[in-house]
């Protein structure tokens, strides 16, 4: 797998806690793992709150509002991309 080298700023009491408790060589992966498990989770919360939205029936009147609009103002074509 390809890497990155990057730098971080993190507050002072995190980076004191973060050296004291996870060993040298263990730092990249122990924050590569960290960040995937948060990405992971806020891609899980936006494919939620999508869902929800989705699912709302005051959303899905606006966008049967604007996909009248579209029709009216492109034609047809506008709404499949086309």
């Amino acid at each position: 797998m390809a890497t990155r080298k990057m730098t971080f700023t993190l507050p002072e009491d995190l980076a004191e806690q973060f050296m004291r408790r996870v060993p040298a060589r263990e730092r990249s992966k122990y924050l590569a793992n960290a960040l995937k498990e948060k990405l992971s989770a806020r891609d899980r919360h936006l494919v939620e709150a999508c869902r929800i939205a989705n699912n709302d029936p005051e959303v899905r009147a606006i966008e049967k509002e604007f996909d009248a609009i579209t029709e009216e103002r492109f034609g047809a074509a506008a709404k499949f991309g086309g």
